[in-house]
């Protein structure tokens, strides 16, 4: 098996032909030297964008394409279509561009409307999507994509649409009488228990895409005589959740012969931090989770603004590498300019894919969509905005407060070197934060009765929820950090003998020592809300946070064995984000972890250097431990692995560069082997693979 290359190119309408041809022949040409598979052209992108194309405009480009796709299909290549917009991704001075199709515009909670952004009520916006991408479907593209503007967030300037009057009316004939904007916002974002309203809205939103998603679907189908599918760019779960998007009825809506495909966003699109990498594993990992077999997966790389500067090879490299250990379908490339004209302009981007195949090659003879991930589970469910609560103090744009998802408690696990996973059916199960509200009380207990790691906020939810004893607490409340306190203000947390103790049953985790950490102090100042933790008899508590001055505010981490036969872990903290890492940090967690697993330690944790960021895999009875490091800094992992074999194979995969074989030195302890020790170094967003 080979990785695939997909290439997002932008071809210019021109009035003479030859032009056209001449610059598709050198994307053509490109793509041989890079190993391209497929070319995905877009249509009025970006600086090209006038508006929804129609009349002669629509015209040039149905030319352009059609003569490029010919070309490019004569050359050995799969051609599919990306129109820029649905609905449209941002004003950006285009004004004039819906009013001269007579289209709805979006309206923003407080009643801003967009100049270029179509409403989904609208009909005539709605008949111009099915008769434009009918049109280009006869042209037999592969797959017609639809970009991630087919959302109700992030349309600038509006942060949020899905308040125009089209959409009220809607909401209206659902609700049983007219809501004024003013009076829907406020019920949506009033504080404690979900109105009834939110679930309202969320279903007139769903239903409306999925009414457009179908027609559309249906007239791709009629008019490409089946040849085409549907693909469908998609943003972040948190703010889809916000949406009321249901996954499997969309891709159902969308799916053309029992078939569609997605391009998950996962990775930034400018130069960031090593550290990002976990979001782009938690990401990709949550995304497989919910999407249908009938999905093939695609996940997007991209750099923003559109030149090579924007991002480093390195970086691109690195993240072409996480999507093809997610066991990706493909991989689907925005690394040219959208204004660029010809691709032979840029040799530097086709080195970049030239040099990046031979490791991307070798994972994708690994990884497949079928593998079993490994790890602490995060369980989500897709509605978990209806059943968030907002605080008073939600922000400018409570809205975005709905925006929930395991992000928080992935990037912990995964930056401490804790892999993770979708599966359902994990031993040990992180809930951070809202998401506590979002599940049953059967669904609740099936948690509690294995290992669960909780936050601050998950911890006061179920405690509000009657679980408290099943936690070890008797009480949880959530303190601001600008509340008025007699006990002071929190500050501090510091490691108590019950944390460092790393004897008994609770096993140990990474490098920690023997009890080293007693006494050792953490920071809690930057946290805008701690949760005070009252613990019941029998719960242990391995930390205490402090006031500035020393004097003790609450437990900072409990663990408890409760009546279910489940172990359960609560973490104060609520804001993972501003929590310092740090050494002391990663061998708490790590022993939190084993504490969870009980007495059937398995997961392999990483240390050795600050985020590690590991994804472990099992396919075909073989384990895979990957691991990249998201530090500027070389480091040699070490990984914490009851039973660690004796003879794993090691390849270090070094940015844009060959696979090299490495050696791992097994780890031992008095009880047997018990991890593995990588003998020379993983540089700066290298991965490191361990087979057995």
């Amino acid at each position: 098996m080979r990785a695939r290359y997909h290439l997002r190119f932008q071809i210019q309408p021109d009035p003479d032909p030859a032009r056209v041809t001449a610059d598709t022949m050198a994307l053509a040409k490109a793509c041989a030297e890079a190993g391209v598979a497929e070319v995905v052209l877009l249509t009025g992108a970006e600086e090209s964008f006038a508006g929804h194309l129609a009349g002669a405009e629509e015209d040039a480009w149905f030319e352009t394409v059609r003569l490029a796709g010919e070309i490019l299909a004569a050359a050995g290549l799969e051609v599919s279509l990306n129109p820029w917009v649905t609905v449209g991704h941002a004003d950006r001075g285009r004004r004039g561009a819906l009013e001269r199709l007579g289209f709805a515009p979006m309206v923003a909670p407080d009643g801003e409307a967009a100049t270029a952004q179509a409403s989904f009520a609208c009909p005539r916006w709605r008949a111009w999507m099915v008769a434009h991408y009918g049109r280009f479907a006869e042209l037999g593209f592969r797959v017609l994509w639809l970009e991630d503007d087919f959302r109700f967030h992030n349309h600038t300037p509006l942060r949020w649409g899905g308040f125009e009057p089209p959409m009220l009316a809607r909401f209206a004939a659902l609700a049983g009488r007219t809501v004024e904007r003013g009076e829907l916002v406020a019920a949506l974002t009033a504080p404690g228990p979900p109105h009834r309203w939110r679930a309202l809205l969320q279903q007139v939103w769903r239903e409306a895409q999925l009414e457009v998603a179908t027609a559309v679907a249906a007239e791709v189908d009629r008019r490409s005589g089946g040849r085409s599918r549907l693909g469908l760019m998609s943003s972040g779960l948190d703010a889809a959740s916000v949406e009321g998007r249901d996954w499997a009825a969309l891709f159902d809506a969308l799916a053309i012969g029992g078939r569609a495909v997605q391009r998950p966003h996962f990775a930034p699109y400018s130069d960031s931090p090593g550290r990002e990498l976990s979001r782009q594993v938690w990401s990709l990992e949550l995304q497989r989770g919910l999407r249908p077999e009938s999905v093939d997966s695609e996940p997007e790389i991209e750099n923003w603004p559109h030149t090579a500067w924007s991002k480093s090879d390195t970086q691109t490299w690195s993240e072409l590498a996480a999507a093809q250990l997610a066991g990706s379908d493909a991989l689907l490339l925005n690394v040219h300019p959208m204004h660029g004209r010809r691709a032979d302009r840029f040799p530097r981007v086709t080195g970049l894919l030239r040099r990046s195949r031979p490791a991307l090659d070798w994972l994708a003879e690994r990884y497949h969509r079928e593998q079993a991930t490994i790890g602490v589970g995060l369980p989500f469910r897709q509605d978990a905005a209806a059943h968030a609560r907002l605080r008073e103090s939600a922000g400018a744009h409570p809205l975005e407060a709905l925006a929930v998802d395991p992000g928080p408690a992935a990037d912990l696990l995964l930056r401490y070197g804790v892999p993770v996973t979708a599966a359902p059916d994990a031993p040990v199960q992180a809930l951070f934060g809202q998401l506590a509200w979002a599940f049953t009380d059967d669904e609740v207990r099936r948690l509690l009765g294995g290992g669960l790691l909780l936050d601050g906020v998950a911890a006061e939810a179920l405690t509000r929820r009657g679980f408290g004893p099943l936690l070890g607490l008797d009480r949880v409340e959530l303190v601001e950090r600008e509340q008025r306190d007699p006990t002071g203000p929190y500050a501090e947390e510091h490691v108590l003998e019950s944390g460092a103790d790393l004897g008994g049953d609770a096993g140990a985790g990474g490098d920690a020592g023997s009890g080293g950490d007693s006494g050792a102090v953490l920071s809690v100042n930057m946290q805008p809300v701690l949760a005070r933790l009252e613990p019941t008899p029998g719960t242990e508590v391995w930390t205490e946070v402090r006031t500035p001055d020393g004097r003790p505010w609450g437990p900072g981490r409990t663990a408890f064995r409760n009546r279910l036969g489940g172990r359960v872990m609560v973490l104060a903290a609520t804001a993972m984000d501003q929590l310092p890492y740090d050494d002391c940090g990663q061998r708490l967690l790590h022993r939190a972890v084993r504490f969870l697993e009980g007495d059937r330690p398995l997961l392999p944790l990483v240390s050795g250097g600050p985020h590690l960021i590991p994804h472990a895999s099992r396919t075909d009875g073989v384990t895979r431990l990957a691991v990249a490091n998201g530090s500027a800094d070389p480091a040699r992992p070490s990984v914490d692995l009851p039973g660690a074999p004796a003879d794993p194979r090691a390849t270090l995969l070094h940015p844009l560069a060959e696979p090299a074989p490495a050696t791992a030195a097994v780890r031992t302890s008095s009880g047997g082997p018990d991890g593995l020790l990588l003998e020379t170094d993983l540089p700066y967003r290298a991965w490191l693979v361990l087979e057995w």
